[in-house]
């Protein structure tokens, strides 16, 4: 009897050592076959800013890296910023015959980019937004593939300006500058509206500039109105810099200004190698995150997912906290890798 039971007991692990050999043996094999399963597929991307510029860089990278995981064939579009270029630059795409377009292409807003989704999806060409928003155009062609991923722009404004205030203690009846875009085509201009709309009702008086396009594409540019508001309003306690490139542009900002580190509180948007620097050394006191880089990505596997197997887009908010001197040092290796 016991020779039996020790007969049945090796079967028994003879058995389930066969089985284990058989789920390891084909788990490669399943893998091998999915990998690059989006080659074939032809996407022009739209990193939107200029070429290697920040914030742009870190959506491209994204790009870079969907197109080598999945296997489509990517061709880039810099934009710098411009809306009138990147309308030129999206019609010469749809031109080209791709499968999709990705990337951030809601910068010209709805009713510029109306009659061109709609001839691009009458193409059979997907197109997958990030960054602004299109909210009158991604209802109608969600079905077809058309996707957000980004922040929801009002809400992050908003959201940055009383972290802002709470942090900063910034005081009710004290002035803060703001550098935005108010007057932008579109969703983008509701981010700069949602700052101010916060500054507003916590009775701090708001001081207004709008980034002119000069400075839109090279920020640094952009120094010597920085300083001549500055020195109009001296009474400024907090500066917010509606822009990735200005906002890491600050310490140079402030520099040219005179001001210490600390001398206000700086508040803006999106991480990056100058923003974590900024930071550390007190010219920079807080940045929401965008993570720019899932504004690469992500587009471009939303263009494979719909040509591939048919799925709606995918809307995706990527604004997923906040930096300032108490976290940087997690996150400023990755953004000196241009990841974050």
């Amino acid at each position: 009897m016991k020779a039996l039971r020790l007969k049945v007991g090796i079967s028994a692990i003879a058995l389930l050592a066969s089985a284990s050999v058989a789920v390891v043996s084909t788990t490669p094999a399943t893998a091998a076959a999915t990998t690059r399963w989006c080659a074939g597929v032809k996407i022009a991307a739209f990193p939107g800013g200029p070429q290697g510029g920040t914030f742009a860089v870190n959506v491209y990278n994204g790009q870079v890296q969907a197109a080598r995981d999945l296997g489509a064939t990517v061709k880039y579009y810099w934009s710098n910023w411009d809306p009138s270029l990147m309308t030129s630059q999206l019609k010469e795409a749809i031109a080209s015959k791709p499968d999709g377009i990705a990337g951030i292409v809601g910068l010209i807003g709805d009713a510029s980019a109306g009659p061109i989704i709609k001839d691009a999806f009458s193409k059979g060409i997907v197109v997958a937004n990030a960054n602004s928003q299109l909210p009158l155009l991604t209802p109608t062609y969600a079905a077809s593939g058309m996707g957000f991923v980004g922040a929801t722009n009002y809400k992050a404004g908003f959201d940055l300006a009383n972290e802002a205030i709470k942090r900063g203690k910034l005081a009710s009846g004290g002035s803060a500058f703001v550098w935005g875009l108010k007057g932008a085509a579109g969703d983008r201009a509701q981010r700069t509206i949602g700052i101010i709309d916060a500054l507003t009702k916590a009775g701090i008086k708001v001081v207004y500039q709008e980034i002119d396009q000069a400075t839109n594409t090279t920020p640094a540019s952009g120094a010597p109105t920085f300083v001549g508001v500055m020195q109009a309003h001296p009474d400024i306690k907090s500066v917010f810099l509606d822009h990735g490139g200005l906002t890491a542009t600050a310490e140079t900002y402030l520099k040219a200004a005179s001001i210490k580190p600390g001398g206000v509180y700086v508040a803006g948007f999106d991480m990056s190698p100058a923003v974590g620097t900024a930071i550390k050394s007190g010219y920079l006191s807080l940045v929401i995150d965008q993570q720019e880089w899932l504004q690469g990505y992500l587009p471009i596997l939303q263009v494979c997912l719909t040509k591939k197997y048919a799925f709606a887009g995918l809307d995706i908010n990527t604004a997923g906290g906040f930096i300032d001197s108490s976290n940087v040092a997690i996150i400023a290796p990755l953004a000196a890798k241009l990841i974050r």
